[in-house]
Formats: structure tokens, C-alpha cells, sequence
């Protein structure tokens, strides 16, 4: 049984999703967000604190692309994954690396000092900069789904689950309302998804029987 330590809309989210598109049989740990804060047994599991922590047999680790690479290449075959042989294959593995690089990175910043930091830390011109690196960045999706309905390989893969989350986190913490129109529409597409539909709602469950509140969102 692969299990999945997981926090409320964290980007342990990835993994949770791509197990909900590979239809795999696990278990959802849910944890308050930071758990090297409050729950400090954790880290006796996970020295890092951080999420995700995913345990699938002898295997350990704690990078949500890396283990949406993992679970497609582990338990497939599956078409979320690009082959060597695909002409997309390049593509695709710098969407993977992309998404939490380039995307999720500016994010946390944002996050962190415009809402998780106390008050008197907070620093809105940090945030506003960051927010600014974010779009930068966005640019490269917004021209790639022009005219496609995904990124890569002319079908739903792993790449759009990784970007997926960057487009989740920019909607949780305001941004999302300054999508291109391209994002926008691709992130709806996302959404509508029966597999994120199932990660979200394993989500919500799980919090509610292990009695973990999700994170309050502005």
C-alpha cells in the first residue's frame, strides 16, 4: 500500500492527484500545515518537515514532481507519461521541472509574506515582486496552450498535473484572477478533470475523519 502524507492544498497535491489519475489503491495521511510546526512527531519520519512524504515499499520521498515521475514510471505503463522515444519526451520533462522551479517557487514567497508571516512581518512589496516573477513565467503556458489543449504529447500527462498545481496554489492565494486567457480556459479544462475532482474530494475526507482543518484561505 503506498501511503501519501499530505497537507490541505500543499504540493503534496501532485502526487495525490496523479494517484487519483493512475487509479492506485493508497493512503492518505493528513497533516496541519506546517507539520514541522505542529506536528513535530513528523519529523522523526520526515527530518525535512516538509510535504509530500510518500513511502511506497522501501522507497522514500519528499519531491511532489519527482514522485508524480515515480508513480507513472513505477506502476505503469500509463499515457500520463512521455516516453524517450516520444518527440514531446523534452517537452515534457521540462514541464515536470518547470512547474515547481519556475512556477511554484515565486509563489511560496507570496504566500509567505502576504498572509503566513505575523502581521509585522509582512512585507507587500516582496509579495508584489514575486507575484510579478510568477506571471513572467506564466507566459510560457499561456503561449502554450494557444491553440492545445495540453502541453505536451497531444494528450493529458504528468507535466499538466505539475503545472496543474502551480494554477491551484496561484487560485488559492488571489492570483488567479490575472490568468491570460489561454491559462484561464486550461485551467478550467484542469478542473473538470474526473481524477482532480477525486484528489479534491479525498482531500476534503480525508481532513474531515482525521480531524486535520484545512488551511484558511483568503
Amino acid at each position: 500500500m503506498i501511503t501519501l502524507y499530505h497537507c490541505d492544498a500543499a504540493r503534496s497535491f501532485r502526487p495525490l492527484w496523479m494517484l487519483e489519475e493512475l487509479r492506485l489503491p493508497y493512503e492518505l495521511k493528513m497533516l496541519p500545515f506546517p507539520p514541522r510546526v505542529f506536528a513535530k512527531s513528523y519529523l522523526a519520519l520526515n527530518p525535512l518537515g516538509t510535504i509530500p512524504f510518500l513511502i511506497d515499499g522501501e522507497t522514500r520521498m519528499t519531491e511532489s514532481t519527482g514522485i508524480c515521475h515515480y508513480l507513472g514510471t513505477r506502476h505503469g505503463p500509463t499515457p500520463l507519461m512521455v516516453g524517450a522515444d516520444e518527440a514531446d519526451f523534452g517537452a515534457f520533462l521540462n514541464w515536470m521541472y518547470f512547474s515547481d522551479a519556475t512556477l511554484t517557487f515565486p509563489q511560496t514567497l507570496v504566500l509567505r509574506y502576504s498572509q503566513l508571516e505575523p502581521e509585522e512581518r509582512r512585507n507587500p512589496q516582496v509579495a508584489g515582486d514575486y507575484a510579478k516573477w510568477f506571471f513572467g513565467r506564466l507566459r510560457a503556458v499561456e503561449a502554450a496552450t494557444v491553440k492545445a489543449e495540453t502541453l505536451c504529447a497531444g494528450r493529458f500527462t504528468a507535466a499538466d498535473i505539475a503545472i496543474g498545481y502551480a494554477l491551484r496554489l496561484a487560485d488559492n492565494i488571489g492570483l488567479a484572477k490575472d490568468f491570460g486567457p489561454n491559462v484561464a480556459a486550461y485551467w478550467q479544462r484542469l478542473q473538470a478533470r474526473d481524477g482532480y475532482r477525486r484528489a479534491v474530494a479525498a482531500e476534503q475526507q480525508a481532513g474531515i475523519e482525521q480531524n486535520v482543518s484545512p488551511r484558511v484561505r483568503d
